[in-house]
């Protein structure tokens, strides 16, 4: 981060300091770790394993190390969301040390601290309720390292998903009645970028951890994660859409011009997060155009010594890579902070119609390229795996 601490002070940035850098980069892991786990386990870890074609061995060592994953995002939430709470507390302070802000009597006077003036809730009361909530959370996941507690896997994460989603929700909610549409709009699309990120991330990292199951599965295994993987594309190519779209609209709210990207550290800092998260889609492109078609090619042979290669090696490769790179892209987040049209001087984003109307045909141009994708990855997966025979016809 050299380079960018450089650039930014001569912009007027201020870097962060190193225990806000952790504590927010920490939170988004917690909040990954939960919302992506859920969501990815429900939309397409227990439809795999409920499958005919699944053994009974193989849905077991699934549901095993998939509520030992859990366990420890449990583990890991209570405990990056505690320093979160403390960085707040720090925040809040003029000049506190984060030392100091750890104190209880400090993070109580926080949460009691009255409503502002105007405000239709204190800003500490919703602290408070996202606090219990994340609580509540961390402990039915962390209820799940009880033998006993395990057989009831999916009730739990089926109550763990909403209450985590909770926690992201009730912290993104305004303390003061919005004054316009803009101010509106700004906090629903920061926490559709939250959301669809961190089900993104946190459903590959919970992937690639069930791949290390590979040694203990069966020579079946192979069709029951080719459609694991085949339902989580569907889920990544959805947060993709929710993540450039919300993406678009926070970008053209802090950045006034293209200049502003390496000319302001708010805009470096944007900058890296983007190369990021392109080379997240490249890499989801490589599996949707090169990785699917091929295990669908495989699965229509029934060449299960391909299948078990390709999605239980090969794949996991792949999605290594961008656990990478999308932890990455946490530790630059703290680094955007503040706004590049006030670093450069220039004018507050102001929406109108012209702003609208262009949103509208991004979106549709999205969802038609997003199909587009969908539909020719499926058409390569219907082309003849290469040194198949061609099919012959009775005269």
């Amino acid at each position: 981060m050299t380079y960018l601490q450089l650039a930014a002070e001569a912009a007027g940035y201020t870097t962060p300091p190193t225990w806000r850098v952790l504590t927010k980069a920490g939170y988004f892991v917690g909040l990954s770790g939960t919302i992506g786990t859920t969501v990815t386990y429900l939309t397409s870890v227990r439809p795999a394993l409920r499958a005919a074609s699944t053994t009974s061995e193989d849905a077991a060592a699934l549901r095993r190390r998939s509520a030992g994953y859990l366990a420890w995002a449990g583990v890991v939430l209570l405990v990056t969301g505690y320093f979160q709470l403390v960085a707040r507390v720090a925040r809040a302070g003029k000049g506190m040390p984060f030392g100091d802000a750890m104190a209880p009597g400090r993070i109580a006077d926080f949460l009691d601290a009255p409503a502002a003036k105007g405000a239709w809730i204190a800003q500490g009361t919703l602290y408070q309720l996202q606090n219990v909530v994340l609580l509540a959370t961390a402990a039915a996941l962390i209820a799940l390292f009880v033998p006993a507690v395990r057989r009831h896997l999916d009730r739990i994460v089926l109550a763990a998903l909403p209450a985590s989603l909770a926690i992201t929700l009730i912290a993104g909610t305004p303390a003061t009645a919005p004054a316009n549409l803009d101010r509106w709009l700004d906090p629903v699309f920061d926490q559709l970028h939250i959301v669809s990120g961190t089900v993104w991330l946190g459903g590959l990292a919970l992937l690639v951890a069930l791949a290390g199951t590979r040694g203990r599965l069966g020579e079946g295994a192979g069709l029951l994660w080719a459609d694991i993987w085949r339902r989580f594309s569907l889920v990544a190519m959805v947060c993709v859409g929710a993540v450039t779209v919300s993406g678009l609209w926070l970008t053209w709210k802090h950045v006034g011009a293209v200049s502003q990207l390496w000319t302001t550290g708010y805009g470096i800092a944007l900058l890296i997060k983007i190369v990021l998260v392109l080379g997240l889609v490249t890499a989801g492109a490589f599996n949707q155009f090169w990785l699917m078609p091929r295990i669908a090619q495989a699965r229509r042979a029934d060449d299960s010594a391909s299948l078990l290669h390709l999605t239980l090696q090969h794949f996991p490769k792949v999605v290594w890579g961008e656990v990478v790179l999308g932890v990455a892209v946490l530790v630059v987040l703290p680094f955007i902070t503040g706004s590049a049209r006030t670093e450069a001087g220039s004018a507050k984003a102001v929406s109108d119609g012209s702003v609208f109307a262009a949103g509208a045909a991004l979106v549709a141009a999205l969802a038609v390229s997003l199909y587009a994708t969908a539909k020719a990855s499926d058409a390569l997966s219907r082309r003849p795996a290469p040194g198949a025979a061609a099919p012959t016809t009775a005269g």
